[in-house]
């Protein structure tokens, strides 16, 4: 019991340090000055890939993963809905990280998609690029992770009825009085799982690409060496996927670790509860975000 008590007064101090004192923003400015830093680095290495230098291609790659690693760290949607789902919703570690892989990689084909769609079909440039990125897609994808949240809510409310004012004994099992089980054992609810979660959550982050994806893939187009610029867009990818399967294990040790605190008898209606907070924490947050994107 002490293990699992120590972890979530761990995560809190965290949240409270993140949130109440500033680290968020903290967080935020080192990673938007490290981004900018590591997208300078590309534009070098991408002039030093044309001059033909050695090493210049996998160096470019390296900057790849390393600007998809820090961007991830700052805030960002990818990580908020991953924990949100997973501190919510009964997945287990791995199915949970295996749709954070999934969802950086395909944040990254909507990169490829949006540029090569934006210069062959209507024959855009960067700025417009970024500012459909910017101005509409983030909204929406904001506005997205925020129904997820209160998808969640609703989910961990219903969870919560019906409220019963007799008795129930037993762990998971039928009650005598009302007919049905006042929720779900530990087990049954490891293995709920759906696949429309996983558009959901895949399509929410997927929605807005990341702007240094768009950066390079603009700059090596004008190169004339597309692929290398498609190729680092997935590596990107896979930095960003590396910080938010973190934010996965975090989230399901969270959950887990919460969940160790009760019996089965009440395992349905704190897994419940704890939907319902996470859900509106997420939906919160989602909705700042959307109000500061417009």
């Amino acid at each position: 019991m002490r293990r699992p008590l120590i972890v979530i007064l761990g995560l809190g101090v965290v949240a409270v340090w993140l949130w109440g004192f500033g680290g968020a923003e903290q967080i935020a400015r080192m990673a938007a000055t490290a981004q900018r830093d590591v997208q300078n680095a590309m534009a070098g290495a991408l002039r030093a890939l044309r001059a033909g230098e050695t090493g210049a291609l996998l160096s470019l790659w390296g900057l790849c993963f390393a600007y998809g690693f820090v961007h991830a760290a700052g805030p960002g949607h990818g990580k908020l809905v991953i924990g949100g789902y997973g501190a919510g919703t009964r997945v287990g570690a791995g199915r949970l990280a295996g749709l954070a892989v999934i969802s950086s990689l395909a944040q990254a084909a909507s990169a490829v998609l949006l540029v090569y769609a934006a210069v062959l079909v209507l024959g855009w440039g960067r700025e417009q690029m970024t500012g459909v990125a910017d101005d509409i897609l983030a909204p929406l994808s904001y506005a997205m992770i925020a129904g997820v949240g209160l998808w969640l809510v609703i989910r961990g409310i219903r969870s919560l009825r019906p409220v019963h004012d007799h008795a129930h004994t037993g762990d998971g099992a039928v009650c005598s009085t009302c007919g049905h089980a006042h929720g779900p054992t530990a087990e049954q609810a490891a293995a709920v799982h759906s696949w429309r979660d996983a558009v959901i959550l895949i399509g929410s982050i997927a929605m807005r690409p990341c702007t240094g994806a768009l950066f390079l893939l603009i700059l090596t187009w004008r190169f004339g060496i597309d692929w290398v610029g498609i190729v680092g867009a997935f590596v990107m990818g896979i930095g960003t996927a590396a910080i938010t399967v973190m934010v996965a294990f975090a989230a399901v040790g969270f959950r887990e670790s919460a969940l160790q605190l009760v019996s089965n008898a009440a395992f349905g209606r704190t897994l419940g509860w704890v939907q319902v907070i996470a859900g509106g924490f997420v939906a919160t947050l989602s909705l700042q975000f959307v109000i500061s994107s417009l």
